[in-house]
């Protein structure tokens, strides 16, 4: 097994291997709340990759992994990655006023 220490190594390699082989790739994740830690496990029985991190921001770029790997499986391994990563930009809200005392 090995850990990636990169979040972008760790997404692009794992793309790699989905695409490599699509019917045996495995997605697990485990959260251990005691520890805070997150864990990501991409394999397909001949090659496993893991990711590490207690960080909280980590944890909100697995979403874009799933939306990632979703995609792969719905559309299949041949989609392009600009397809993919194109479509999560949501444009920002403007920000709400609050109720401000006036002075």
């Amino acid at each position: 097994m090995v850990y990636v220490t990169s979040w972008d190594e760790f997404v692009e390699r794992t793309v790699q291997l989905f695409r490599a082989s699509p019917e045996s790739t495995r997605y697990c994740m485990k959260y251990r709340h005691c520890d805070g830690k997150l864990v990501l496990k991409v394999t397909d029985n001949k090659e496993c990759l893991k990711f590490k991190t207690d960080q909280a921001q980590e944890a909100k770029k697995m979403e874009k992994l799933n939306n990632i790997f979703f995609t792969l499986m719905a559309r299949g391994p041949d989609v392009d990655m600009s397809e993919i990563t194109g479509k999560e930009h949501i444009e920002a809200q403007p920000a709400k006023k609050g109720r401000g005392r006036k002075q």
